[in-house]
């Protein structure tokens, strides 16, 4: 038999598991599941015969040698800092990898060693990246077959809450990993505009949005996603004018946390003085100008020239920030605190349903005419487990992996799905679970 080692059983996994669980007594798998969490590793493989979870620990060197010398395939799911830590086991054991993250830095300095071992080291195999990465290759390479010039190309994700489960102002529930929700955008983003790089600071990021519309979805805001800039190389486009990758939000929802992220709640580079003993109301006017007349409210409104009745006063009142409800975290950092509160107001309930939102638009010259093509994805989760989050992060690491195991994949070395050979048969396999694009031309 042939062995599959997943390492992390977290929130993204579940379908993958399932879907390998389901296929390995037709290819003759054993499938391990090891996660920090045993509980989790054994529900998320839930007794199936081909199945067994164990409890992991990445700092176990033995353990971690020991259950990589067994497996034919390793997919990664621990936190995105873990990956190189796992991929140089692999590298040293002879093992293909997968991943749904971002290259390193670190993994991507191992490439020549991947490659000279005949290795297959597979990463951004999620949504974004890894949906964004195949469906966009499909339509640059058409576009470059028939002679086109690309003039722009604009790349855009949202995970969002499904219109029939969005009972909430802000529009948003947390689809996937809350930390990583409160800290997005810090940093500088960047990225080209008519062949001119443009930069937008932190404390401007959530100011400087546009307005998109997606299919029969409604309008969405777009705020710019870290490093456009680098994607001129990754898709071949090194002389493209425009070059744009943003992150979508439902309107109201960048106007109102702009004010969390100019008043420093979304800092998590301190400790906040006495944090299990204040309120949320004592937590946000620590931010505030003193003043002994104005109330908190009063100071916010001031502050940003805001009325008591606009939408963002609104959508502030209703995450309970002005609550004199006690914050109960010792030793919090502003972002800790902010997400704690979050944390219950944007949760998924019981039924709720998230969604997964991709557009691109490419502009492009062909034949002395410009053109364009609008590609549009919409995924819509099934079960609080099965949600459009695991299933657009986890199934394509599960195809990928089932070639994998089949010898479909002939690449070596660290790879990311730019190639024909590699988006053509995952974009085929995924349509075939109805993650289809619809695209528009204009």
């Amino acid at each position: 038999m042939k062995n599959i080692l997943i390492l992390g059983a977290g929130f993204s996994s579940t379908v993958m598991i399932k879907y390998l669980l389901e296929k390995s007594g037709q290819y003759n798998w054993n499938v391990t599941v090891g996660d920090v969490n045993l509980a989790l590793a054994e529900r998320k493989v839930n007794k199936h015969p081909n199945g067994r979870a164990i409890q992991f620990d990445i700092n176990n060197e033995e353990q971690k040698r020991a259950e990589i010398s067994r497996a034919d395939v390793v997919i990664s799911f621990l936190p995105a800092f873990m990956h190189p830590i796992v991929a140089r086991e692999c590298l040293k054991q002879g093992k293909h990898m997968v991943t749904a993250s971002y290259v390193s830095p670190e993994i991507k300095a191992m490439a020549n060693e991947v490659k000279a071992k005949g290795l297959t080291f597979l990463n951004e195999l999620g949504v974004d990246p890894g949906i964004d990465h195949m469906s966009a290759m499909k339509v640059i390479d058409s576009i470059r077959n028939q002679g086109g010039q690309l003039l722009a190309f604009y790349s855009n994700t949202g995970g969002l809450v499904a219109p029939e489960s969005d009972n909430n102002p802000w529009h948003y529930k947390f689809t996937w990993n809350p930390r990583n929700v409160i800290l997005a955008g810090q940093g500088t983003a960047k990225y080209y505009e008519n062949g001119t790089i443009k930069y937008i600071p932190y404390h401007q990021l959530f100011k400087r949005t546009f307005r998109v519309r997606v299919l029969d979805m409604g309008e969405f805001d777009v705020y710019a996603n870290r490093d456009s800039l680098s994607y001129r190389e990754v898709y071949g486009l090194h002389n493209i004018p425009t070059i744009f990758r943003g992150t979508m939000r439902r309107p109201g929802y960048c106007q109102a946390w702009n004010i969390f992220v100019q008043l420093g709640l979304t800092d998590d580079t301190y400790v906040v003085e006495n944090s299990d003993k204040i309120t949320y109301r004592d937590f946000i006017n620590m931010f505030l100008p003193y003043d002994e007349t104005h109330t908190v409210e009063e100071k916010i409104r001031r502050m940003f020239n805001l009325s008591d009745d606009s939408q963002e006063m609104q959508l502030l009142k209703w995450t309970g920030i002005f609550d004199k409800e006690p914050v109960g975290l010792v030793n919090a950092s502003p972002a800790k605190i902010l997400q704690h509160l979050l944390e219950r107001k944007w949760k998924l309930e019981h039924g709720d349903k998230d969604m997964i939102v991709m557009q691109h638009i490419f502009k492009y010259k062909l034949n002395d005419k410009l053109h364009q093509i609008t590609s549009s994805l919409v995924v819509k989760g099934k079960t609080e487990e099965e949600t459009a989050m695991a299933i657009t992060v986890g199934m394509p690491v599960a195809f990928a992996t089932e070639m994998l195991m089949k010898s479909e994949i002939s690449l070596k070395g660290v790879i990311i799905p730019v190639m024909p050979e590699l988006y053509q048969p995952l974009l085929s396999k995924l349509e075939s679970i109805g993650i289809r694009f619809i695209e528009e031309h204009q």
